[in-house]
């Protein structure tokens, strides 16, 4: 597998940027469409924390383990959201994408299926991935169906296995998608993309 690099990455409907401190102020903005901040079960940075939260991302690119984007609306180069390649392991071709939320008002709309288009196909096509995985909080039941709708299989879950912010310890749900099953994948999202709404 290649190295991680940042890299912009974007279709005629969003772009993904490397993450850097020139975003925090769209990045509050983004998570102040629904206060997402108050939701246990997401990343999603604090109005006071968004300066660090960058900067934590920032560290773990320099440590080698995370690349963080910026999601931009094409068309209005407004910040919606964000999402990572995270857990990078060059050794067995595998990385994961994760840290991800989007503006309420974004949700449920094409931009985490254009913004996961983009990513999966960097991983495998370009970065060359073996597999490339998601993992989300057991009772974050809206992203999970949401990696599902992705193609993502259910590998299972890790118990007690992380904390979250308010200092509770969450079990892992657990997903991937493998190199031989991303052309299926790749043409039933462009499909969903496509299709007359």
């Amino acid at each position: 597998m290649l190295p991680v690099e940042p890299v912009t990455l974007g279709c005629e409907r969003v772009r993904l940027e490397p993450l850097t401190l020139q975003h925090v102020d769209g990045l509050k903005r983004a998570a102040a469409d629904g206060e997402l901040w108050t939701i246990r079960v997401t990343s999603v940075p604090e109005p006071d924390d968004t300066r660090g939260y960058v900067e934590r991302a920032l560290q773990g690119f320099a440590e080698g383990h995370r690349l963080a984007f910026a999601v931009i609306d094409a068309a209005t180069g407004e910040v919606i959201g964000s999402t990572s390649f995270h857990d990078i392991v060059p050794a067995v071709e595998r990385l994961e994408i994760g840290y991800t939320w989007y503006a309420k008002s974004r949700q449920r709309t094409h931009v985490n299926t254009s913004a996961k288009l983009l990513l999966m196909t960097h991983a495998f096509e370009t970065l060359g991935a073996r597999l490339v995985g998601w993992r989300t909080d057991n009772f974050n039941f809206a992203s999970q169906r949401a990696i599902e709708r992705l193609g993502a299989r259910r590998d299972g879950v890790l118990r007690h296995h992380a904390l979250r912010r308010d200092g509770t310890v969450r079990d892992t749900v657990m997903y991937s998608l493998a190199a031989g099953e991303w052309p299926e994948v790749k043409a039933q999202l462009r499909w969903q993309l496509d299709r007359p709404r």
